[in-house]
């Protein structure tokens, strides 16, 4: 994944388009090597019936390599481009519902169309031949609740935290009064009485 990753973030599943979509292409280049033998008689002719479709496939193969879904504990990554980085993602937090379709072929050779929808402005998501489309819909639906999970026991530490130093507070709050009122029996405006009296007060508010 060309995507950086943020702080305390980790893949945790990728997948590709199927390596059905490169059909097409290994198909074009076996054909015009069909060709160029067949046409063997006319050499100039071979650079451009061998070569032009050896580069598209080699083309296609590397824009498969480079167009990825990844899922990641924080987000879903949709990755492509060869010479240039498209790339668009899909918080957790923001994904409402994930859902996958196969058809016949799709279910024996595992691809299929994966449907995310978002709260963002872009609203829905399709992916198109995906290679195991059900893993990858499992994987967003399993990182959401880790996610859900994660979030609940963040807020629970901060709530923590904030009562923690709340306490805190209040102690260094009571021992300066009691200070003040020891202080004043030291100067004689307090007996003895009195200051254990708004001290015991003090300790049990």
């Amino acid at each position: 994944m060309r995507t950086e990753l943020k702080k305390d973030e980790k893949i945790i599943f990728v997948t590709r388009p199927h390596w059905f979509t490169l059909t097409l292409p290994v198909l074009y280049t076996i054909a015009g090597f069909i060709l160029s033998l067949v046409l063997s008689v006319f050499l100039w002719f071979l650079w451009f019936i061998v070569l032009i479709p050896g580069i598209y496939c080699t083309y296609k193969v590397i824009e498969r390599k480079n167009n990825l879904w990844a899922v990641t504990n924080l987000r879903v990554v949709d990755e492509e481009g060869v010479f240039s980085l498209s790339a668009k993602e899909s918080p957790l937090d923001k994904i409402n519902n994930v859902s996958y379709t196969q058809t016949f072929w799709g279910r024996i050779f595992g691809y299929g169309n994966v449907e995310i929808q978002t709260a963002a402005e872009a609203g829905e998501s399709d992916s198109f031949s995906v290679q195991k489309p059900r893993q990858l819909k499992d994987f967003i639906t399993q990182m959401q609740e880790e996610y859900k999970k994660y979030q609940t026991r963040r807020q629970a530490e901060e709530l923590a935290d904030a009562i923690s130093d709340e306490q805190q507070e209040d102690k260094v709050d009571i021992a300066a009064e009691i200070e003040k009122l020891h202080s004043l029996k030291q100067k004689g405006i307090l007996t003895d009485e009195e200051f254990k009296k708004r001290k015991e007060k003090l300790l049990n508010s």
